[in-house]
């Protein structure tokens, strides 16, 4: 089978690491490439947001995220996450991540075209009808305009995290 490319938007809470243990269990193949995507608000205009501003960060490869190559991005290492992917990831050297600047909604539907994604996996976190509307949701706005299949996954109720099967 062809490799796909599997996008997982993570911001390190419970909800989207769920979503991640669910992807790399019920989507990922042994061939596929797994891309997780990390999107920090902007907030200066210094750096490597100024640099990669356009396209993202070069991909980092696991075993540089486990040396804390994202450090140089204001983002610390997760050992919880890193965990389950050393633990879940069918290929290590298949996973990477990639890292944006600006809004979520926006740049995860500009990763799924420019990447180009085949699937893509997100966390949801579970805002009220009150709260979505205000704030609006990220989730749902990807749903809507993302190039390609999307799938939210919702953290279990019982307060459980990636664990739960």
């Amino acid at each position: 089978m062809a490799q796909r490319n599997i996008g997982i938007a993570v911001d390190f809470s419970a909800g989207s690491k769920h979503a991640t243990a669910w992807a790399l269990r019920n989507v990922v193949r042994d061939e596929d490439q797994v891309i997780l995507l990390v999107v920090i608000k902007k907030q200066k205009e210094v750096g490597a947001s100024l640099l990669w501003e356009g396209t993202g960060s070069p991909f980092v490869p696991l075993d540089s995220y486990a040396d804390n190559a994202l450090s140089q991005y204001g983002i610390k290492r997760d050992d919880e996450l890193l965990d389950l992917l050393k633990t879940e990831a069918p290929q290590k050297d298949n996973v990477v991540f990639k890292v944006y600047w600006g809004d979520a909604r926006e740049k995860i539907c500009d990763a799924v075209t420019d990447l180009p994604l085949n699937f893509l996996v997100m966390g949801s976190r579970g805002l009220g009808p009150l709260k979505r509307t205000l704030l609006g949701s990220v989730s749902n706005h990807v749903v809507n305009s993302a190039a390609c299949p999307v799938t939210v996954v919702k953290a279990p109720f019982d307060g459980t995290s990636h664990g739960a099967k």
